[in-house]
């Protein structure tokens, strides 16, 4: 496989994708989508599964990220383990604190959070999740661990920061070391109403920014299906992926959010077409 990594770009696949075997044989990172992997009980870690994927995995050569649990109203995801970083109780600071002890244990590059729901008032919902990311960033700081905040889709009016400047202002207020912006280009999409231009000024306007990529694609409007997120292989919605070099400076990576490995092949196939390595 082509060692990308040499010039400071690496691929990566969600663990969702395929197996950890599938993955190193198509790119060069997997990020541990925690909130799927079955690892939590009644949202109790059990450490017994949780060896168990860390031995596989070091007996095989990919970079690691995480992602942690988040909140989400699909019927899909665990209900046990859901995180809303606006409104957080002590389970939920627990959860995201296991997520960052998982990630220094691995040595991973990045983990993602989510930002949180509006939940009647953007700006009480806004200054909480600041206060919250304040603790959760020393908590990173003291496991030597880079977190990412990702930029939501603005399909959903409940998601804070799904345009630049609200997540900007978020990473600013924070001032941590330990917390910068996973760009997600495929919500930022949604957020931009499938406009290249506005989704040229996003990426452009976070670039410095930007710690963890996330790469899927979509048609950049509504849709009763997840708001319209729905995390096709990057080539098979709308998005022109040379946008991302407006990320200038950034050499980390670009982990492909989709569902097979026949979409990870079409997407790094279309990202490598776009991406102008130096």
């Amino acid at each position: 496989m082509f060692q990308l990594s040499l010039y400071g770009m690496i691929l990566g696949a969600s663990s969702f994708a395929g197996s950890f075997s599938q993955i190193a044989s198509e790119v060069e990172s997997i990020e541990l989508y925690i909130p799927k992997m079955g690892l939590y009980s009644n949202a109790i870690l059990r450490n017994d599964l949780l060896d168990k994927i860390i031995d596989e995995l070091s007996t095989i050569d990919l970079y690691t990220s995480l992602h942690a649990p988040y909140f989400a109203a699909s019927p899909t995801y665990p209900q046990d383990v859901l995180v809303d970083t606006g409104d957080m109780d002590d389970v939920a600071f627990r959860l995201i604190r296991e997520s960052i002890e998982i990630a220094g244990r691995l040595g991973s590059r990045a983990v993602v959070l989510h930002p949180g729901r509006v939940n009647g008032n953007r700006e009480r919902a806004f200054s909480s999740m600041v206060g919250n990311l304040r603790s959760i960033a020393q908590t990173a700081e003291e496991h030597g661990v880079m977190l990412g905040l990702e930029n939501k889709e603005g399909t959903d009016q409940g998601n804070l920061c799904t345009g630049y400047a609200e997540l900007i202002r978020a990473i600013e207020e924070v001032n941590s070391d330990n917390l910068g912006i996973t760009f997600d280009i495929g919500h930022a999409n949604l957020t931009c109403g499938g406009n290249m231009v506005k989704l040229r000024e996003f990426a452009g306007a976070i670039a410095t920014y930007v710690v963890h990529v996330h790469v899927h694609d979509n048609r950049g409007i509504w849709l009763e299906h997840y708001d319209g997120d729905e995390h096709l292989a990057p080539g098979k919605g709308i998005i022109d992926y040379s946008v991302l070099n407006e990320l200038t400076g950034y050499r980390g990576i670009y982990n492909m959010e989709v569902f097979s490995m026949e979409d990870v092949v079409k997407g790094r196939e279309t990202i490598l077409n776009a991406i102008r390595i130096p």
